[in-house]
């Protein structure tokens, strides 16, 4: 018998619409989807709202709802979903490759630095939010686990993830005790000759680390005043979030918990269960624990946004609460959304994020062409003006827009325009884009 992987994989080459796994395009498009709902605070209001969601754009009545909903159902559940079918991609295409007897290596490889190139490109002339770039390095590095067992792979996700959040705690716990020292040395309870110059010096950085973290309104007012202006403008502030992004942001924040839960979806692949090969009592069964344990972690968390911010209890919390909650939660998405391709309804509306899914770069981008041309200053000018209560229809909208426009264009294109562009460079070879007749299926049992 083979395995799912084998029965889904033709020989070496972009992959047929007829050994697609439908199941795969469908939860594709859900996360892309969800990815949007956070997207939002990031495409309309300053950047201090990832760690203080209070510092702006609204946070009573209908604004704070969204925030709660945001956070409990979407953020990093979303990306953790698109982080796992990126993993298990990789190991579909290595193991066509090796099944066709041709070197995965330099095709990878090639794919991985075009993915980054567009990841520049959408980074510094979009929007600083970028994961692409991100996705390009991890990608590099998933190569060295193509030939592990899922249990190799499980084990490794597990230990990315505790790094991941023992990075959060470290962080805590060391910005506590310079926060601590600051204040006792502000109240006069130290002299500098007690604390000696070396934590002198930590000690005059913390309203730096502060400033960073919870800044103050007139900071944050260059910020929106930057990004109401012309397309310069935005440049010229957005070019240095984009450095950060790429490199402080993403050893601390982006490589451990995405490699991590990249390799628990090349792990979930192979076992079959992204491809909706096991039984129904088993996505029950991971739907109920996710839910179960997640969820309460998650909203644990999630109240101390809710009250006065602070940084220490910021990073403790996402270590110890809210990562492994995340994850979870993911996990309980993910299963009820096989669960609804295996019962066989709401056909048409799968159709629709399967269709979205297949062409999750190039709505990925346009995501963020729109937004941004709804809130920088060179389109709406909106930026910072809009309450979260709002993010919600915009969101919809949004939606409504990719979910009806994908579909027709598969209908009569084999892939999305930037899709076709990606395999083009990869394959070094132009790709046709004539639609082929589809028979991905969805498992009914």
């Amino acid at each position: 018998m083979s395995t799912p992987i084998e029965a889904a994989v033709p020989p070496a080459s972009p992959v047929a619409d007829s050994h697609r796994i439908a199941t795969l395009d469908v939860i594709r498009g859900v996360a892309l989807m969800g990815i949007l709902v956070v997207n939002m605070e990031f495409f309309a209001l300053p950047m201090s709202v990832y760690f203080n969601p209070a510092s702006w754009g609204g946070f009573e009545g209908f604004s704070k709802t969204y925030y709660i909903i945001e956070s409990t159902v979407f953020f990093n559940k979303m990306m953790s979903i698109f982080s796992m079918l990126f993993g298990a991609g990789i190991a579909l295409m290595f193991h066509r490759f090796e099944q066709s007897g041709r070197k995965f290596g330099g095709i990878h490889y090639r794919r991985m630095l075009w993915l980054m190139l567009i990841g520049l490109v959408h980074a510094y002339l979009l929007w600083y939010g970028d994961i692409l770039f991100s996705y390009a390095l991890c990608g590099m590095l998933l190569f060295l686990f193509r030939r592990k067992t899922p249990r190799t792979l499980i084990i490794w996700a597990v230990v990315f993830m505790i790094i991941s959040s023992g990075i959060q705690l470290g962080a805590g716990f060391g910005l506590g005790q310079l926060q601590s020292a600051y204040e006792k040395a502000k109240s006069g309870e130290l002299t500098e000759e007690e604390i000696g110059p070396s934590a002198m010096a930590q000690i005059n950085q913390w309203e730096e680390v502060e400033a960073q973290f919870d800044p103050p309104v007139e900071k944050i007012q260059e910020e929106i005043d930057a990004y109401q202006g012309g397309f310069a403008s935005c440049f010229e502030m957005r070019a240095p979030q984009s450095v950060g992004m790429q490199t402080s942001a993403f050893f601390f924040f982006v490589l451990w918990r995405v490699m991590g839960v990249m390799l628990l979806g090349m792990a979930l692949l192979k076992m079959g269960f992204l491809a909706a090969e096991k039984s129904k009592r088993t996505y029950w069964t991971t739907a109920a624990i996710g839910y179960g344990i997640g969820l309460p972690l998650v909203i644990y968390s999630d109240m101390q946004t809710l009250g006065e911010f602070d940084v220490m209890t910021f990073f403790v919390h996402q270590g110890l609460f809210f990562e492994p909650g995340s994850t979870l939660v993911s996990l309980g998405h993910l299963s009820l959304i096989i669960l609804i391709c295996k019962a066989g309804v709401l056909t048409w509306l799968r159709e629709r994020f399967a269709a979205a899914g297949r062409m999750a770069l190039t709505n990925y981008l346009m995501q963020t062409v729109l937004c941004t041309t709804l809130f920088y200053g060179y389109g709406g000018g909106l930026f910072g003006e809009v309450e979260r209560a709002w993010f919600g229809p915009i969101v919809l909208a949004v939606w409504a827009v990719q979910l009806a426009w994908s579909k027709p264009w598969l209908d009569r294109y084999k892939f999305g325009p930037v899709e076709w562009l990606w395999r083009s460079l990869t394959y070094w070879k132009r790709q046709p884009m004539q639609a082929r007749e589809t028979s991905a299926t969805f498992p009914n049992s």
